[in-house]
C-alpha cells in the first residue's frame, strides 16, 4: 500500500487538490482499462468537489458512478447520498443514465436491497459471487466517531468479509454499505476530511496502535494507494 497524506491550507484548497487528484485517477483508469469506476461518498465535505467536477469536460461515457454507502431512504429524499451527487454533479453533465449505478433503496427490505446490489456489482464487474471487484477510485469521509462509509464503531458490518455489500446501522437506522474487503480491493481510496471536529478521530486513526472496531477507518488499508487529504484544521491531528 502506498500512503499519501497532504494537509491543505483551507477547505477551498482541499477541494481544489481533491479535484486534481480525482481527474488524474480518472485519466489513469481510462488509460489502464478503457473506463473508470468511481464510488462516491456522502456528506457535506465532498459536495463542492462534485460541483467542481460538473464543470469538467470528461469522457462521460467511460465513467461509471457508484456509491460507497446509502441511507435507506427514497432516491429523491434530502438525506440521500445519490440525490446529493445528482443535484451537485450528475444532473449537469452528459453521463449516460446506464453509467450511474445507485444503491437500491426501494425494494422489499434493506436486507433484500443489499443482496440485490451485491449481485449487481458482481454482474457489472464480471466476478464470481465470492470475489471482490477492484474499483478504480473510492472516495470516503470520516465521522467524528471515526466511522467511514456506513461502517460504524462496534457494529456487525465491520466484520463482514464474505460479501461485497452489507447493512450498516446508525442509531437503529439501516444503511447499505460497501464492506471493508471491497473497499480494500481498490486501486485508490481517497479520504477527504475537513474541520477541527475531526481531530480526535484522526488522532486515533493515525495512532501507532488503536482498536479498529472502535475507530473503523483504521480498517481501510487498500492494496493500491491510500490518500488522506485534510484541511489545516483537521490536519493538526496528524502533524509530526
Amino acid at each position: 500500500m502506498k500512503k499519501i497524506v497532504e494537509v491543505l491550507p483551507d477547505k477551498a484548497a482541499l477541494i481544489e487538490r481533491s479535484r486534481d487528484v480525482v481527474l488524474t485517477k480518472i485519466q489513469e483508469a481510462i488509460q489502464r482499462s478503457g473506463r473508470c469506476t468511481l464510488a462516491l461518498a456522502g456528506g457535506g465535505t465532498p459536495k463542492p468537489l462534485y460541483e467542481a467536477l460538473a464543470s469538467q469536460n470528461l469522457p462521460w461515457d467511460k465513467l461509471h458512478i457508484f456509491w460507497g454507502d446509502e441511507r435507506y431512504v427514497p432516491a429523491d429524499h434530502p438525506d440521500s447520498n445519490q440525490a446529493m451527487a445528482r443535484q451537485a454533479w450528475l444532473d449537469h453533465v452528459d453521463i449516460p443514465a446506464t453509467n450511474i449505478h445507485p444503491i437500491p433503496t426501494d425494494g422489499e427490505s434493506p436486507e433484500a436491497d443489499a443482496s440485490k446490489h451485491d449481485t449487481q456489482l458482481g454482474e457489472f464487474f464480471g466476478v464470481a459471487a465470492d470475489e471482490f471487484p477492484q474499483f478504480d477510485l473510492i472516495l470516503l469521509g470520516i465521522g467524528d466517531d471515526a466511522h467511514t462509509a456506513s461502517l460504524f464503531p462496534h457494529t456487525q458490518a465491520l466484520q463482514v468479509c464474505d460479501r461485497r455489500i452489507t447493512l450498516g446501522n446508525k442509531e437503529g437506522q439501516p444503511r447499505i454499505t460497501f464492506t471493508v474487503p471491497l473497499i480494500n480491493q481498490a486501486h485508490c481510496v481517497m479520504f477527504l476530511v475537513a474541520g477541527a471536529g475531526k481531530q480526535p478521530a484522526l488522532a486515533q486513526i493515525f495512532a501507532a496502535e488503536a482498536d479498529p472496531l472502535t475507530y473503523p477507518a483504521r480498517f481501510i488499508q487498500p492494496q493500491g494507494e491510500l490518500w488522506w487529504l485534510l484541511d489545516q484544521q483537521a490536519g493538526q491531528a496528524v502533524k509530526g
